[in-house]
């Protein structure tokens, strides 16, 4: 790098580095913003620091100096994405709702979520791909998700004793099937469409299917006659 490459560089990354300085948690915040965007549009293992350190607006070592190396970062990019849904479920205040009418929040915000959070599948999808090696050491992940299977089992417990439900569904299976209906959905939105000839992704075929899936899994909580 010549004298004038090395002087504009420094011109530039001096005053980020001042803002780091001044406001660590807006920057600490941009760069997890930036990361998530770049993750989920390229997948770990396409995602340059380079590049996330660039839509940050930062320098690049801000980004080790905040969050260790990559997969630090990527594991704390899950962690946030994570964090943000389960956020979203505490204020929805299911305990508030009678029974039947909980559930139907619970599974229409999660069809709602997915709909408008497409970095959330990406993120999950490449987890995935990848065995969950960033997850698996996650307490924070894990701390999560208690709450909300113990928020889903108090509906249950109450729907149960109202008669509006069945008495042999188990929270957690409940959870994983809520979250299926909609995931799957969105996270292979695109060769179901090819597959059936068919656009899902158009905002009448998603107002259907979110119908769908309120109703269906409505209909697998009531009691059997």
């Amino acid at each position: 790098m010549n004298d004038t490459a090395q002087a504009e560089r420094a011109r530039v990354e001096m005053p980020l580095d001042r803002r780091s300085r001044r406001d660590p948690q807006g920057t600490r915040r941009a760069l997890l913003d930036a990361a998530i965007a770049e993750f989920a549009a390229k997948g770990r293992a396409g995602a340059r620091v380079d590049e996330i350190a660039r839509r940050a607006g930062v320098n690049k070592q801000l980004v080790y100096h905040y969050f260790g190396n990559k997969d630090d970062l990527f594991r704390t990019a899950l962690e946030e994405v994570y964090g943000q849904i389960r956020a979203r479920e505490k204020t929805l205040n299911l305990a508030d709702l009678p029974p039947l009418r909980a559930m139907e929040v619970l599974v229409g915000f999660s069809f709602d979520y997915l709909a408008e959070h497409p970095e959330f599948i990406a993120l999950l999808n490449d987890e995935n791909r990848h065995g969950a090696v960033h997850l698996d050491g996650s307490g924070t992940v894990r701390a999560m998700h208690s709450p909300l299977v113990a928020m889903i089992e108090e509906t249950l417990v109450r729907g149960i004793r109202e008669g509006v439900f069945r008495a042999d569904l188990d929270p957690l299976n409940l959870y994983i099937s809520i979250a299926g209906l909609s995931y799957f959905f969105f996270s292979n939105n695109r060769t179901l469409s090819a597959i059936f000839g068919t656009d899902l992704g158009h905002a009448k075929a998603v107002a259907g299917r979110r119908r769908h899936v309120v109703d269906f899994a409505l209909a697998a909580l009531r009691p059997v006659d």
